[in-house]
């Protein structure tokens, strides 16, 4: 669970969020570390060698949920996020897609995955990013992202501010 579950998804705090992201001091080396809210210790952020992650909103768990329900939760994040993307794209241009599959496959492999898709991947956030960089008025790479880790968990959207770009790890070796 992250700190953003029940609340109700807005494009303006989504944006707002993320241009407070585009300021925020990002670490210039150091292992990727989760943060968590002090008396739940739901997440907050993560933080890694030039990177930052912050949940955007959380939707409700999705126990027992049936194919239509599920496949409607899933629908409706996916408008969330398209709507958050279409006031970014006005703003900065065009995003392009960075698959995320990529990296949870190398994982699997027990190959090597970059810090910033491991540390995705650790707060279960799978789904591929929109992205867009360097940002003009501050030289940064901002990814969002919606997805869950199974069935039953909640989708999540999460946004990563990066000091350098964001692209995709090469496929494993065996694909």
């Amino acid at each position: 669970m992250s700190a953003r579950a029940g609340e109700t998804f807005a494009v303006a705090r989504g944006v707002a969020d993320i241009e407070a992201l585009l300021t925020a001091p990002l670490p210039a080396a150091g292992p990727a570390e989760a943060e968590g809210e002090p008396g739940t210790g739901e997440w907050t952020a993560t933080t890694g060698e030039g990177f930052r992650i912050v949940p955007l909103w959380e939707g409700d768990a999705l126990d027992g949920a049936d194919g239509p329900e599920w496949d409607d939760a899933q629908e409706a994040a996916r408008a969330r996020l398209a709507s958050l993307a279409a006031e970014l794209d006005r703003r900065w241009g065009d995003h392009r897609e960075v698959a995320v599959h990529h990296a949870l496959l190398l994982r699997e492999n027990g190959e090597p995955v970059p810090a910033l898709f491991e540390a995705l991947l650790d707060e279960d956030c799978y789904g591929d990013l929109s992205v867009w960089g360097p940002v003009p008025t501050h030289g940064r790479w901002v990814g969002v992202s919606v997805g869950h880790s199974d069935g039953d968990a909640p989708l999540v959207m999460a946004a990563v501010v990066s000091d350098r770009p964001i692209v995709a790890p090469d496929p494993p070796s065996w694909l």
